[in-house]
């Protein structure tokens, strides 16, 4: 268990109520936002999936960071290419609200993940498109490696 208000989350097994109303379930993990250049960087040097809304950048976390090993975390970007500053926060603004709808469900915990916003995409796609992108966009991510 954490403490209120440090940030830090962990997924949590529910326990039945032995009345049928729940059947011991996960709870899902929340995202914690990586905010240091050093993280994009390692994550750029990571597996990449593009889609037609936004870029997706996704790494297994190394035992040896200072990151908690349980913790998801995710964090945005955009380019000066995808406008000026309103159209920037817009886009970033559609990113963490898929991000936050899919990414406690279908993200891994010790994983890193980077949404890159694309130049006139991202801010008019449709969002059940942005959701489907992003989906899509994890499950290539976390495909084991082909053999060459």
């Amino acid at each position: 268990m954490t403490a209120p208000g440090t940030g830090a989350t962990d997924a949590r097994i529910t326990e039945s109520s032995g009345d049928g109303s729940a059947s011991g379930g996960v709870v899902p993990i929340r995202p914690e936002r990586i905010r240091k250049r050093r993280d994009f960087l390692a994550a750029a040097r990571a597996r990449r999936h593009t889609c037609p809304g936004f870029l997706l950048q996704g790494r297994k976390r190394g035992p040896g960071e200072k990151a908690d090993p349980d913790a998801l975390r995710v964090g945005f970007t955009c380019s000066k290419k995808v406008g000026n500053a309103v159209a920037r926060n817009r886009a970033k603004r559609r990113l963490r609200a898929i991000a936050a709808q899919v990414l406690p469900l279908r993200g891994r915990p010790g994983w890193d993940y980077v949404l890159i916003g694309r130049a006139g995409v991202t801010a008019t796609r449709s969002f059940s498109d942005l959701l489907g992108d992003l989906e899509t966009a994890l499950s290539r991510v976390h495909a084991p490696k082909a053999r060459r």
